[in-house]
């Protein structure tokens, strides 16, 4: 199924910390970090010559604790881990919503009365620069292609985006089609709540209730 080949998509972010602003603090530490390396490397060299240890500091370990190559590191761990940590995360307002989720979803009529039910898992993949949203049901799946994650201080948190999704090998009563989806998540993101339209298609819409697995 051609949806397990979507790869992950950086996200708008609304309301948080400004990112260029986070790789501006993250470019001092790494300065700082790197410089402290090299005054170590060099002063161990200096006690070494003292014993009478005849050492001296190749280019390439230099290179190793330069700036450049610390940011990256420091950048790397930072996407990865470090800015879901309380209190950096509510500090940077980014809230991670990465997980399994299940949902349970209502196709509802144009005079809003329930056309069906059904229900699926919903895969959150978020790191600081990257997201994707994967919902999985019996019938079909689909991935997000764009998003935007939204801190608002009345709403909390709100996951706008956009997908694609594709029919199960089949059925062949379903097309494969586009839609937009939007989430409010709950403070403790334990759930949410939200709607979603398709078009491109299959014209249908409706409800999604959302609970950590």
């Amino acid at each position: 199924m051609g949806v397990n080949h979507m790869q992950d998509h950086e996200y708008a972010l609304l309301g948080g910390m400004n990112r260029a602003k986070v790789g501006r603090w993250l470019s001092l530490i790494a300065a700082a970090v790197s410089a402290g390396c090299v005054f170590l490397l060099l002063t161990l060299v200096d006690l070494a010559k003292l014993v009478g240890v005849n050492a001296t500091l190749p280019p390439s370990v230099l290179s190793l604790v330069g700036a450049g190559a610390v940011f990256s590191v420091l950048y790397w761990l930072f996407d990865r881990y470090i800015w879901r940590w309380n209190p950096l995360s509510s500090l940077l307002k980014v809230p991670d919503l990465s997980g399994d989720w299940e949902c349970d979803g209502r196709t509802l009529n144009p005079d809003g009365t329930t056309k069906y039910e059904w229900q699926g898992k919903i895969t959150i993949l978020q790191s600081w620069d990257k997201l994707r949203v994967r919902l999985k049901t019996k019938s079909s799946g689909s991935n997000s292609i764009t998003a935007a994650l939204v801190v608002d201080p009345i709403d909390g948190y709100v996951l706008l985006y956009h997908y694609k999704n594709e029919p199960v090998i089949g059925e062949t009563a379903l097309r494969e089609h586009r839609g937009c989806a939007e989430l409010k998540f709950a403070t403790d993101r334990q759930s949410a709540e939200g709607e979603y339209f398709n078009g491109y298609g299959r014209d249908t819409f409706g409800t999604l209730r959302l609970k950590r697995a």
